[in-house]
Formats: C-alpha cells, structure tokens, sequence
C-alpha cells in the first residue's frame, strides 16, 4: 500500500497539473456520449477545468465522453474528435501508450478544444480506478 502511494505521488509529480498552450490540426473518431446506462465514465477530465471554460454543459458532456472513450478504447497516438452541438465547439482527444502503476492502468492524454476559433491544448494524465471509471490526476 506505501509503495502504491508513493508511486502515485510520484506520477503525480512528474505528469504534472494540466498545461494549456495553443495548437492544432487533426481528425479521426468521432463520439458521442454514452447514454444515462451507469456504464465507466470519467470523473474529473481535462475538459472540466479551465480547459473546457466558454463550454455549455451538453459540450463538456462530449467532450468529457471523447476522453473515455481515447482512454478507454483508441491505441495510442489514434485521435478521437467530439463536435459540440453549437458552430464553433470542437475537440480532439489523443491518448499515450497505457502503462501500469502498482494495479492500476494509467495514460497520458492530450486534449485539444477549439471555441469559436481560439484552441487550447491541455495535457493529463488518468488512471483506472476498480470500478472501470477513468480518473485525472491532479
């Protein structure tokens, strides 16, 4: 349990907190949320700081679901495209090769949103917790 700790401490340090920079280009899965059924979903998320800010709540959703799925389902390096439901909300979700931490399965990601023009990329990473949920760490 100590050596688990220390270990998430220390990915916690060296993945960082979420860096936002510009960028762009790329396309590829398209997603949509997965419905109210309770499946594995992601608590927390890039899109849900500062990242998603200018983002209505069914966006975010989208959003929120594109990054389960990159982390979930898409090999590494594959990106996974959401589209809000506004003209001008848009993200791509690019998910690192999946590593282990003590029991846990982890991925690095990158999430890029564009808002009317203007992109943001933010940078994380998450790990799978018991119940199929994917988690940020922050």
């Amino acid at each position: 349990m100590a050596i688990r700790t220390v270990l998430l401490a220390t990915l916690l340090a060296i993945s960082g907190c979420a860096t936002i920079s510009g960028a762009g280009g790329g396309a590829g899965t398209d997603v949509t949320p997965p419905s109210g059924s309770g499946k594995a979903s992601m608590v927390g998320g890039l899109i849900t700081g500062s990242l998603g800010s200018g983002l209505g709540s069914g966006d975010r959703q989208k959003a929120l679901a594109a990054e389960y799925h990159a982390l979930e389902y898409t090999q590494s390096g594959q990106t996974v495209s959401w589209t809000g439901g506004r003209a001008g909300r848009s993200g791509d979700v690019v998910p690192a090769q999946p590593y282990r931490v003590g029991s846990q399965d982890c991925r690095q990601y990158t999430h890029k949103v564009v808002i009317d023009g203007a992109t943001r990329t933010a940078r994380g990473t998450a790990c799978r917790n018991a119940d199929g949920s994917w988690a940020t760490l922050s």
